[in-house]
């Protein structure tokens, strides 16, 4: 090994000891990057960084992701989940596990408006725990839908993870988002099962709505409330995605539609105020300028890793993997489910990926399956005690009566699933491929 190709180990080693240290991510990058290319070449390979960050923040594909933000954020602060959830659940409140079923669908809408996992697992966790358990569910099975139900925006288009992988990868964003389809709903799907067979077999840990409650909203009033509540988001959704998985519309086009219809949806429901602007904006500008940050600030490391020959090292160190491509695969996807106990979506994406994406390039591997195989793998490290995202976010929101171990008890039927739809996408590649093949993309 070449004294370069240390400095490209002591590169990544240095950008997690600062991690632990507890600087900032998107800081822990630049340091890193900067003081090890610096210690390999001085300053002259950072020359490329002014065109490499031009590069960022001019990308018409990546524009999608402060649109996106922003209709998700909209939806949200305008109370149109606490709406919807209470909607649907009484609408399946005569179901044994029917709040639950309720709470998967308000995450593929949810996940389907925002595409951001923290948002959507907070958002349903204060609207929805306390009343799950009110109702007689158990506290790990509660704590459990609410965790799978929320990392559905890793899968559901239009995911911000899909987005940027489709940068990553040089795929189409329409693609990645007609071959995300059918494994999200497959996955919605399981779960969506799985608490039907709860319902028959522990009926007494998913008890349907009380029949009092369920007396006190009509049948005519009920269908009133879904043609107004449920209708208009996934009305907004399907224009959405159909605009550019029918190749109507590019992702950016069409997010700023969904933007717009956000903003007209809130403002007609009479939603809207001078206050709740204020604050959509202001969550808006703070999620995109952290996603915008740290992939500029990712710039210098990419830069350095590749300077000092670290692609080098990847290559060789797949080389001892036995298996072939396949067991690459396998190798990779277990490394990016370990980063997913520590690092966010986004550095696993824009850092740990590019470095493993040159051993795939030429090797006839599909990058849209791959892309959603990394998504799916993402979403199942986001689930799993004891690092799982989700559930410090849930936690975060919990009452006092729900533990850390009700948590990760519940989590664990939904982390078995989320595997076993993973295992099928793996098995199954053409889950990712018949949509996109059947529209012609």
């Amino acid at each position: 090994m070449t004294g370069n190709e240390w400095l490209a180990i002591g590169m990544v080693g240095g950008f997690f000891g600062f991690l632990v240290l507890g600087v900032p991510v998107a800081i822990s990058l630049a340091i890193s990057g900067f003081a090890f290319g610096i210690m390999g070449f001085g300053t002259g390979l950072f020359n490329l960084l002014p065109a490499r960050v031009y590069g960022v923040v001019t990308n018409y594909t990546l524009l999608a992701l402060p649109l996106f933000i922003f209709m998700g954020v909209m939806l949200e602060k305008s109370k149109l989940a606490e709406e919807l959830i209470d909607v649907i659940g009484h609408a399946m409140g005569r179901l044994k596990g029917g709040m639950g079923l309720a709470i998967v669908i308000v995450g593929v809408l949810m996940g389907a408006s925002s595409g951001v996992v923290g948002a959507t697992v907070v958002t349903v966790g204060l609207l929805s725990l306390q009343p799950l358990i009110n109702r007689g569910y158990d506290k790990g099975v509660a704590s459990g839908v609410i965790c799978a139900s929320g990392t559905l925006g890793q899968i559901i288009p239009p995911s911000l993870v899909l987005i940027l992988l489709a940068d990553i990868l040089g795929e189409s964003v329409g693609t990645l988002f007609a071959a995300a389809m059918v494994p999200g709903l497959i996955l919605a799907g399981m779960l969506g099962l799985y608490l039907v067979l709860l319902g028959i077999f522990k009926p007494e840990m998913v008890p349907a709505i009380p029949q009092d409650e369920r007396d006190a909203l009509g049948s005519r009033d009920l269908l009133i409330k879904i043609v107004k509540v449920v209708l208009p988001p996934l009305a907004l959704v399907f224009a959405v995605l159909g605009s550019i998985v029918g190749g109507i519309a590019a992702p950016t086009e069409a997010a700023s539609m969904g933007a717009l219809g956000a903003l007209l949806l809130a403002l007609f429901t009479g939603r809207l105020s001078l206050g709740v602007m204020r604050e959509v904006l202001h969550d808006t500008l703070i999620t995109s300028a952290m996603v915008f940050f740290i992939l500029i600030c990712a710039q210098p490391f990419g830069l350095a890793f590749r300077g000092l020959g670290g692609e080098g090292l990847v290559h060789a160190m797949f080389e001892w993997v036995p298996g072939g491509d396949m067991g690459n695969l396998l190798f990779m996807m277990g490394v990016i489910f370990i980063l997913g106990f520590f690092l966010e979506w986004i550095e696993i994406s824009y850092i740990a990926l590019p470095m493993f994406l040159p051993v795939f390039l030429n090797s006839g591997i599909d990058m849209a399956w791959l892309a959603i195989l990394v998504a799916m793998n993402l979403q199942t490290s986001f689930l799993t005690p004891p690092f799982g995202w989700a559930l410090f976010f849930l936690k975060g929101v919990a009452p006092p009566s729900v533990s850390t171990t009700d948590i990760y008890r519940g989590v664990i039927p939904f982390i078995g699933i989320q595997a076993l739809a993973l295992i099928l996408l793996f098995i199954f590649p053409e889950l990712t491929s018949w949509l996109p093949d059947l529209i012609g993309w």
